[in-house]
Formats: C-alpha cells, structure tokens, sequence
C-alpha cells in the first residue's frame, strides 16, 4: 500500500511545530496599537505578559508601579518586623524582597544567620548559661528569655555591685563567703580554732565564776557573710555554802547547790585560832583548795587545845555568801613524840603536813612515794620516790605532777620510834595551756601535729569531725574517736567522703582546749549510669531512659549522649574530651555528642529520649544514625567542682545494622535495571 502525504516522513511531522513557532515569533514582536513595541518599554524591574489578548508590563515581585515608566521597590518591612519575620526579629528590606535576623539572645531555627519565614522558620531563645564559666568565679547562670542572668552560688556573695549581673556590663564578682572573726561574747572565751566559712561554727566557754545554763554557746557564719549569735549568754555563779560541819577533830566537810556537772571550784579557807594559854598569841592561816566534788573536805593543821574560827568562800571570780564554823580543837598532852601526822591537799597538787607534836625544833625526814596513772592509757604510768627533810611543824610539799592523772601519794615519817605513813589520792585537772601545735593537713584526708609533751609517753588524741556539702544540704556527717601515739609528731589519715567540706576538732585528753582544721577533699567518680543495655539488628532503637544519678562522690553537673563507630568501643576513654558536635569540622567517624542536658533539667524520677530525633539537647544536635553503619551508644555523667573534672560512663547500647547496605545497594541496582527498560520502550515508540 502506498504512503498518503502525511505518511512522508519525520519532516512532515515537524511541520506543524514548525509553523506554530513562526506565528508565535510574530506575535512576539507584533506593535501595539500606537505601532509601538509594548514589551520593549516595561520597566527594567517589570516583566511582558499577555493577558486577554493584550501584552502588559506588570512590575516584578518586591515592586510596585505601572510597569512601564515605574517599578518602585516595595518596603515589606514597613509593616513592622514582629508582622513580617516573627517575634525577637529585625526586619531588612532590599531592593525586590527583605530578609530577617533574628535579635541578640535568639537564633533561627534553621540555624542560618538570615532568613526568610516562608518555611516556617521562626527566632528561638538562646541558653547561653550552656557555656560553663560565663559568669565567672563562683557565679550561677541563669537564662532568660534573649539573655541571661547570674547570680551567685551558695556559699558566695556579690561584691562591687548588683545582683543579678551580667558578666559584660556589671563589675559584680562573686566571693566565697567569709565572715571573718566571731563576735566577742560577754564573760566567755571563743576556744580552738574555726572556720569563718559558710557554715563555720564559733564555739565559746564561759568564764571562771559563770556559766550558760541554756547549753553550749556557738555563733554560726551565716549566707550574709555575718555571725548569727547566740541567745545564750553565760550568767554569774553564785555558789551557797551549805552544811558545814567538824569531823575527826580537824576536819570540816560541807555541800554546794552548783547546777553544774563535776564543777571544779576553788576555796577560800581563812583560819583564825587562839590557844587557851593566854600567853599564847592569835594564829592566823589561810589555805586554799580545789575540788569537783559537791561535798568537799578539808583537814587543817590544827593546835590542840585551840579556840578556832574557820571562814569558807569560793574563790574569785566566783562568788558565795561565806560560811562560817567555830570549834575547839582537844587538849593533847604530848610530851614525847609519837610520829603521828596527817596531810591535806594544798593548791592541787602541792601536800601540806600537819604534825600533832608539841615539840618545835627538832628536825624530822618524810619519804614520798608517788604513783600516777591514767584511766584511758593502760600503758601511762608515772611513777617517782624522794626524801624531804624539814624542821616546819606544818610543811608544804609540791610535787610534779602531770594533768588529767590519778596519783596515789604515801608518805612516811622515816626516824620516828613509830613508823607512821599517811597516804592520800590526788586526781590532778586537764592542762590549761595548749598542748598541740603546728597542726597542718596533707594528702587531702591526712593529719600532722606536733605534740608539747614528755618524749616517748603515751597520750590519747579525741577527734570530734563534723562534714557538710553545699550542693546537699540534708547531708551530715560526724564521727568521734580517739587513737594513742608515743610520738611527738603524730600523723593520721581519716576516712572522709569526696566531695566534702570537713571541721576537725583535736584535743589531747591531757589539755583542756581543743584545736580546730578545715579540711576539703575532692570529687571522684560519679555513680555509673543506670541504663539497661541493649543490642540492636536491624530492628528500631528503644529511647534511652535517664535516670538522674545520686551525688554520692561530688555535684552532678551534666549527661551527655555519646554516639561511637562500634569499632572504637574499646579505645574510647571516658574522660575524653574530644567528643565532639556532629556539625563540628571534624570527621563524625570519630564520634560525636548527639545531646547534653544539664542536672538541674533532669527530673528526679526519670526522661527518655530518642536517639536521632533531629533536635538540639543544649548545643548539640541530636543527628539521626546513618543507615548500614555500626554504632555504640555511651551515656557520660560528669561531676565538676573546684576545677577538678570527674566522669563515669556506661554503654547503653549497640546498633549493628550493616546489612542495610546490602539492601541499598540492590535498590540501586533494580533502580538502574528500571531506568534502562524505561528509555528503551521510548526508543520503541518514537520509530
């Protein structure tokens, strides 16, 4: 069959299209009305359309006028930039369009400095507080909206101007807490030494003669940087003399109302005596006595056959009304000496001896023998014998003793027909000096001292140690204990917990007064993460649960989400630092941070989140894992505190998905097989 004349070929196809494209070339370039060319006389920012039949010139997007003689630029900003862009923005014009930026304290949501809202972005609040150190030494950030403020940490307080601050406009600094020296309190003595920190306590004894019936006297250094004092004060104390009364011819005992436990006071005892001889004159003595005993006893030196007034007070500074007794000692006719005497205590540890002879003159030897121990060192003792000779009727004897020890004295009347002895204990009071010096801290939970004492005897140290931490305010810690060295440079190392500041009250139990050191140890190891550890094939990641750590060993500062190459697992050290932002210039191959969250954003019972969820947890951005990869999931608890960086780790995680790339890779390849089929039936069809 033969071809009709539109079966010629390719070329009469073409045609047609050919024809079509000359006619509208013509149009084109067809004058208007007036002969004149409408398209050629648009304005250089309006565009040629044809609407209706007719070409126009209509001014381009961003432009207004009549598209021909004007094409003005349009102000898209003049409606305001909240209108236009979004809240926390500044609007821009330009000639045809604008752009927006977003204010200081805010960023785009694309993350680009510029943009334009017609995909949804909008100006989000900056948390600058994520930078650590912003608000310098001692400073707390907290964000606001477009800004931040700080303030000072407990513990510290604003110096040189306000509070809150901003580090860039403001002169304030933040300084520890100091409180400098405690308060002087009335008729009391601030003993050992103290902290003026925050929290430190101030403790005082009243005076000889007063005491505080209410408890012990403390002043506290407050958050204001002031001692707060105490509403206790010592008052006077005045002791009544009860009961007096004579015993064993010489001695007179009598009782006292102290409400003090085991007071220890002193006695005024005035003697006045008058023998029955006329011709015998007024004798006249005073003794003086300390005991911390509520019935005390005293035996005098007495002459038989004497008239005697005996007056009893307390000591300065204490006060009492004085007690008064009145007796008459025996007639004694001793012509010869019999070598009886006895002996009372004098000045605490001085002895005076008291000879019943009529005889004066004659000169006589005592044999001391002295015995001290001590109740809390079974190794101490103390023990010495001499020989005194005297031609006193009433001799005093004082013997070197040494404090907080209990002495057996006997003494012996040596070249006396009758060996007569007298013995009597003496239970000597704690050193009022100090007796500890040069006490210093070293290896962070070790003490050194020097110790003023004998060389190589055995004394018993009290510790009393109080703990506190500022970052847990229910935390306390106090122990009691005493260890026992013969060295005059001891050394002990406590055990005290991280993270903690420490009072360390010392005393030798030989010493009234204590002495006082602070001690700070550092942070260790936060608690492990608890996660429970998953491995994934193939299947969908479970969202990591976080669970908000105890501050057993330090303040939690951060968590962070580490994401690893598999292969790196058992390299990776977990105080690295190098872990870095997914968008960083370094390659992700080594790792990266997908999300941070400061402690105070944790709640207390647990939050979960989702691996590659695409949003930002602080400055870090949470990427979505790469498909025929292998990863290891790492949860990191960081502990800081006083410049010193503590981290513990735990793999939450590891995601074996490398035979997705199998699977991609025969996608593209049925992807290419497709594509081939495709432009090989178009080939077919146009023939």
């Amino acid at each position: 069959m033969g071809r009709g004349p539109w079966d010629a070929g390719p070329s009469r196809r073409l045609l047609p299209l050919l024809l079509l494209l000359g006619l509208a070339r013509g149009a084109a370039g067809a004058p208007g009305p007036d002969g004149l060319d409408v398209c050629a006389t648009c304005h250089e920012h309006a565009t040629c359309q044809q609407r209706e039949g007719k070409k126009i010139c209509i001014c381009n997007y961003g432009f207004v006028g009549n598209g021909r003689t004007q094409c003005v630029d349009k102000n898209e900003c003049q409606f305001g930039a909240t209108l236009v862009c979004g809240n926390h923005t500044s609007c821009h014009n330009t000639p045809g369009g604008f752009y927006c930026i977003c204010l200081e304290g805010y960023r785009a949501t694309n993350n680009n400095k510029t943009f334009i809202p017609n995909d949804g972005t909008f100006c989000t609040d900056i948390d600058e507080c994520e930078v650590s150190g912003l608000c310098r030494h001692g400073g707390r950030c907290v964000n606001t909206h477009g800004s931040f403020e700080c303030y000072c940490m407990d513990g510290y307080l604003p110096r040189n101007g306000p509070e809150p601050f901003h580090p860039t406009t403001d002169a304030t600094s933040c300084t520890e807490i100091n409180c400098g020296n405690p308060p002087e309190m009335r008729h009391a003595i601030l003993v050992g030494n103290h902290s003026s920190r925050l929290g430190g306590v101030a403790r005082y004894v009243c005076q000889e003669g007063f005491e505080s019936p209410g408890g012990k006297i403390t002043s506290v250094c407050t958050e204001k940087g002031t001692w707060r004092e105490s509403t206790l004060t010592c008052t006077e104390i005045l002791t009544k003399i009860n009961d007096v009364s004579l015993f064993n011819d010489t001695c007179v005992r009598w009782q006292i109302n102290s409400r003090r436990i085991n007071p220890k006071i002193s006695y005024v005892i005035s003697i006045k005596g008058q023998r029955l001889d006329p011709m015998e004159s007024v004798r006249e003595e005073t003794v003086n006595l300390t005991t911390d005993s509520r019935t005390p006893e005293v035996c005098l030196a007495l002459y038989p056959g004497t008239n005697y007034t005996v007056n009893i007070s307390t000591a300065p500074p204490r006060r009492s009304m004085p007690a008064v007794i009145g007796f008459q000692t025996a007639e004694v006719d001793l012509l010869e000496d019999d070598g009886s005497f006895n002996i009372s205590i004098f000045n605490e540890t001085c002895l005076k001896l008291n000879r019943r002879s009529r005889k004066v003159g004659s000169e006589h030897m005592y044999q001391f023998t002295v015995l001290g121990q001590r109740w809390y060192l079974a190794n101490f003792s103390h023990a010495t014998s001499f020989n005194f000779t005297t031609r006193e009727q009433v001799p005093v004897v004082c013997l070197d003793l040494y404090p907080t020890t209990d002495y057996t004295v006997n003494v012996t009347l040596l070249r006396s027909p009758k060996r007569h002895s007298v013995q009597i204990t003496i239970a000597t009071p704690p050193a009022v000096k100090q007796t500890i010096s040069n006490i210093s801290g070293f290896n962070e939970t070790c003490l050194r001292w020097r110790s003023i004492k004998t060389a190589d005897m055995e004394e018993m140290y009290l510790f009393h140690i109080w703990g506190q931490r500022w970052y847990q305010k229910e935390f306390a810690q106090e122990m009691t204990f005493n260890i026992s060295s013969s060295s005059r440079d001891p050394e002990v190392c406590l055990d005290l917990r991280p993270g903690t500041n420490y009072n360390v009250s010392l005393r030798a139990l030989s010493s009234e007064l204590p002495v006082v050191i602070s001690l700070t140890t550092q942070i260790t190891e936060p608690p492990l993460p608890e996660v429970e550890f998953f491995t994934v094939h193939r299947g969908p990641l479970p969202r990591l649960r976080l669970r908000k750590a105890k501050e057993k060993n330090g303040p939690i500062s951060s968590y962070q989400v580490l994401v690893l190459p598999l292969a790196l697992q058992s390299t990776f050290s977990c105080d690295s630092e190098g872990a870095s932002s997914f968008f960083s210039n370094a390659s992700d191959a080594d790792g990266y941070v997908a999300a941070e969250l400061l402690a105070k954003d944790v709640p207390d019972d647990a939050m979960e989140i989702p691996i590659g969820d695409r949003l930002y947890y602080g400055e870090y951005y949470n990427a979505p894992l790469k498909r025929g990869s292998d990863y290891c999931i790492i949860l990191r608890i960081t502990s800081e505190w006083n410049k010193v960086r503590r981290h513990s780790c735990a793999v939450w995680a590891q995601v074996k998905d490398s035979s997705l790339m199998l699977l991609q890779m025969a996608g593209v390849g049925l992807g290419s097989l497709a594509v081939v089929i495709i432009l090989t039936f178009l080939s077919f069809s146009a023939v």
